[in-house]
């Protein structure tokens, strides 16, 4: 049912726009809504600062997998040319102190309400706007709802028996607390994909005794961090019109030229050379995609960067058994890892390598004491920590009372997976648009951020200029762009692995399509166009006439 007009609350604030985040996307959202469309809006975040998932992973280790002067914005140029990038990769706490001073430079912080969570938001048919109820017991009454909760938001702990019975400390490394202490403990963590690579090799250091429960072996390379010279960040200040130029005409917008040679167009020796480049000098991405154009569309060629890094695992792990349990079976297919120095932690004596994967020893159950696997030993442990990810992409929309038309819960309305049209709408939620919401890019995401934002504020502004009350799309244009994502994903190998990009880390979840990886440059020529064909694919309904504009 629909929200009738006889149950409006005589607390509503009334608002232009609400926008749910105050991360990369929330922020340019606000930015965006206010400073240049002029409109009344809040943004809300449950977090107590800015910088969304920066927020919340201070796990040790943390740092972003994209170079550092291309995580970030290319809207506020003078900012990016007053930046001192310390580093090639950003840790977490440079990457909130970058978000922190764009909204102090901004003055965005005024409009933002941090520690407040949005319990439901339900679009009112009658008024034909969204009314947003929040955990701080107020109640907004608002035209535009932007979402912009984030891919990787909502934690997944997995169910495991006795898990309350454990009497150490547990721990989600996305809800860190950075006052936590190893020394002297025995630790153990659960999850090997890219938070627990990172966390592992950072901790193994401080702890007295690390055990590594892994699931699924992955494929990683070194990251090849390290400071940035006064030289290379002259170069940086002063190319950033070509930099963002190539950012935005590339696929993956990491700012590096991707290769257009196939694996097999050159000898086994040059081949050999070309992986050897590339280990050395870092980046998961830079070794897919920098060396050969085919690794993520051709098996045989995926099978030669397999090789290579299984080879490099029985280079470093000098243990014959742990390097078999550290070396991957399946395709180099998942989100491309990269470490600084994961798979040397296992010549440590105090690491120690559980392969609980289905065919190996599986964690049966957790004890008071530690967890207990398949072949019954028990391993002791004063503290257990999840590195187990996220329920991505959609998981944070299920978390709220989201209703659209006829009161319809975001929950069903995506029943058999997450799906929108341009990443930007779905149908029978009018006017909700959201940030990195499904189908989107799967890219370096500041950039993906940006594109997606633009659209948004500029198409609200079409809006408040050309009288349109809603805009939602047609459920057949929702249709045809998924069909579009599903038709592109199954010309490469990812959906051919399990991985969390495709909800294979979420029990129970549907193994559905969630990115379009036809790359950023083919992205936002699809946004543009879609403006410059009137709006294609979307239903829009004037303010004062009851026909679609």
């Amino acid at each position: 049912m629909a929200t009738s007009p006889n149950a409006i609350p005589m607390s509503e604030i009334e608002l232009d726009a609400v926008v749910v985040g105050a991360g990369f996307g929330g922020i340019y959202a606000l930015k965006k809504l206010r400073d240049e469309h002029g409109l009344n809006v809040l943004a809300f975040d449950k977090a107590g600062g800015v910088g969304g998932t920066w927020f919340w992973n201070r796990y040790p280790g943390a740092l972003s997998d994209s170079e550092s002067h291309v995580y970030c914005y290319s809207w506020d140029k003078e900012l990016y040319q007053e930046w001192e990038f310390k580093t090639k990769y950003v840790p977490q706490a440079e990457v909130l102190n970058y978000l922190q001073s764009v909204v102090e430079r901004h003055d965005l912080m005024r409009d933002i309400r941090l520690e407040t969570g949005i319990t439901s938001a339900v679009f009112d048919e009658a008024r034909r706007k969204w009314v947003v109820k929040t955990d701080a017991g107020e109640t907004y009454l608002a035209k535009y709802f932007v979402t912009a909760l984030g891919l990787l938001a909502a934690t997944n702990i997995p169910d495991i028996p006795g898990l309350a019975s454990f009497e150490g400390e547990v721990y989600h490394t996305s809800r860190w607390q950075p006052e936590t202490r190893f020394e002297g403990k025995r630790v153990g963590v659960i999850g090997t994909g890219s938070t627990g690579v990172q966390f592992i090799t950072a901790v193994a250091p401080q702890v007295k005794h690390l055990t590594v429960f892994q699931r699924s072996p992955q494929y990683s390379v070194p990251i090849g961090n390290g400071p940035i010279s006064k030289e290379e960040l002259a170069d940086i200040h002063r190319d950033f019109d070509a930099i963002w130029d190539q950012v935005r005409g590339s696929a993956l917008a990491f700012g590096f030229e991707e290769s257009d040679i196939g694996t097999f167009s050159v000898s086994d020796e040059e081949r050999k050379a070309i992986f050897d480049r590339a280990w050395k000098k870092g980046g998961g991405f830079r070794f897919m995609f920098e060396t050969f154009n085919d690794i993520a569309t051709n098996e045989e060629a995926n099978k030669a960067a397999q090789d290579y890094i299984r080879g490099k695992i029985d280079e470093i792990v000098k243990d014959p058994e742990t390097a078999r349990k550290l070396k991957p079976k399946d395709l180099h297919a998942k989100r491309p890892l990269c470490d600084s120095g994961y798979y040397e932690i296992f010549n440590r004596d105090n690491v120690n390598l559980v392969h609980v994967g289905s065919e190996e020893t599986p964690i049966e159950r957790i004890t008071s004491t530690g967890v207990v696997t398949s072949d019954g030993v028990e391993h002791e442990l004063d503290m257990l920590v999840f590195a187990t990810g996220f329920d991505a992409v959609d998981g944070n929309y299920k978390r709220m009372a989201l209703r659209g038309r006829d009161g319809v819960l975001i929950q069903d309305h995506w029943k058999n997976g997450p799906s929108s049209y341009m990443a930007v709408a779905t149908p029978n939620f009018p006017n909700m648009f959201m940030v990195l919401g499904p189908n989107g890019p799967f890219t370096n995401l500041p950039p993906a951020i940006e594109a997606e934002v633009e659209w948004i504020a500029d198409t609200i502004g079409y809006m408040e200029k050309n009288g349109i009350a809603t805009m939602e799309p047609q459920p057949q244009a929702e249709e045809a762009w998924v069909q579009t994502c599903e038709d592109i994903a199954n010309q490469t190998l990812f959906p051919k692995a399990e991985s969390w990009i495709f909800g294979a880390n979420i029990p129970g979840k549907k193994n559905t399509i969630y990115f379009y990886m036809g790359g950023l440059a083919a992205f936002r020529e699809a946004l543009q166009q879609v403006t410059q064909d009137g709006f294609r694919g979307f239903i829009l309904e004037k303010t004062s006439e009851n026909q679609s504009a």
